[in-house]
């Protein structure tokens, strides 16, 4: 590993910082994004039940915020119980921005790698490219430096595609898993509003 990293020259390590920061943020976000801490399921038929049995106490909305998620826009809902739904429905919507930019969390980040690998990767082609070039001269051609320019290029070339392509894969992959979450979120934030005003 450490001759291709030498290989590659100095314009590598920007990619493998670029590399561990991504990998850092694909691990962060598989660990953040399970479905059991955004949406438990038993959390939904626990609600409900609470719902049946009346007289929900703050503590039991205080626990259900810290829940999950998907607790905290139920315990949104609990609060706002009584008051007409357009007031409900807007606050459920606050709620549902806080808990979206929190699922959202560095996804940017990984989007701009996806991006700007490439261009990193190209930055260590031209460089390579001006080293290629310098080996000519008037007397001839310095051969390990025209070798050296080829593999600074080529090595840098690999590693901005191979950094670049995981991380748009994981990135329109949570992207596709947070949407999904903020669609369910709301129809089961739709569905208990509509429990509570059957039951008033």
């Amino acid at each position: 590993m450490w001759e291709i990293i030498e290989a590659a020259g100095w314009p590598i390590w920007p990619l493998i910082i670029t590399s561990i920061v991504g990998f850092a943020i694909v691990i962060e976000r598989a660990w953040s994004l399970r479905e059991s801490f955004i949406i438990p399921r038993d959390l939904i038929d626990d609600v409900h039940k609470m719902i049946g049995k009346g007289n929900i106490r703050k503590d039991e909305i205080q626990s259900l915020q810290k829940n999950s998620m998907l607790g905290e826009i139920y315990a949104t809902v609990l609060k706002n119980q009584g008051k007409p739904p357009d007031i409900i429905k807007g606050a459920v919507e606050q709620t549902g921005e806080s808990v979206s930019y929190r699922l959202e969390r560095y996804l940017g980040v990984l989007g701009t790698i996806s991006t700007v690998a490439p261009l990193l990767g190209l930055f260590g082609t031209i460089i390579g490219m001006v080293e290629l070039f310098s080996s000519f001269t008037s007397s001839g051609h310095d051969v390990a430096i025209f070798a050296r320019g080829i593999s600074i290029a080529l090595y840098n070339t690999a590693g901005g595609i191979v950094v670049a392509v995981p991380a748009m894969i994981a990135y329109r992959f949570y992207r596709s898993k947070v949407d999904h979450f903020i669609n369910e979120m709301e129809m089961l934030a739709l569905d208990l509003i509509e429990t509570l005003q059957g039951n008033s």
